[in-house]
């Protein structure tokens, strides 16, 4: 089974979403039992907070319904137990870099190669996020199947 780990800086928005996408894919797919798949934060702000509303709207209004996660903290035993970490920004994939004492099994990078996704917290834009998640989810299963 391998252990995929999405981050973002409070775990309410973007990380969240592409659990819930990521989990989605991977049952449509009909690979659901050969990943585990989870969301951090590399902030203690929004600890045990929900899915923020505008999020979790956005994943309805694309069919990912019911999908329920608390906010938590990503720590050094997540970097031993999965196999990918995918952050969403360079200000956090910084963070995860010092986190885990530089990511010397290689396992951390960005979500999207050619650009983060935006903190829809801060553009309002939840749909543009949700977008660029499921490109990077799709990418993602491309290099894993």
């Amino acid at each position: 089974m391998t252990k995929v780990l999405f981050v973002c800086h409070g775990n309410i928005c973007r990380s969240p979403m592409a659990q819930a996408v990521f989990e989605k894919m991977t049952k449509d797919a009909g690979l659901e039992n050969g990943f585990f798949v989870d969301s951090a934060a590399t902030s203690s702000e929004e600890l045990g907070n929900g899915v923020y509303p505008p999020a979790r709207r956005t994943l309805e209004r694309h069919g990912i319904k019911g999908f329920s996660h608390f906010a938590r903290r990503f720590t050094f035993n997540d970097y031993k137990e999965f196999d990918v970490i995918k952050v969403m920004d360079g200000y956090n994939y910084s963070n995860m870099i010092r986190m885990t004492g530089n990511d010397p099994q290689g396992k951390v990078s960005m979500l999207l190669d050619d650009r983060e996704v935006a903190d829809p917290w801060y553009t309002g834009d939840f749909e543009t996020a949700y977008n660029d998640i499921v490109e990077g989810c799709e990418n993602l299963l491309e290099e894993m199947e």
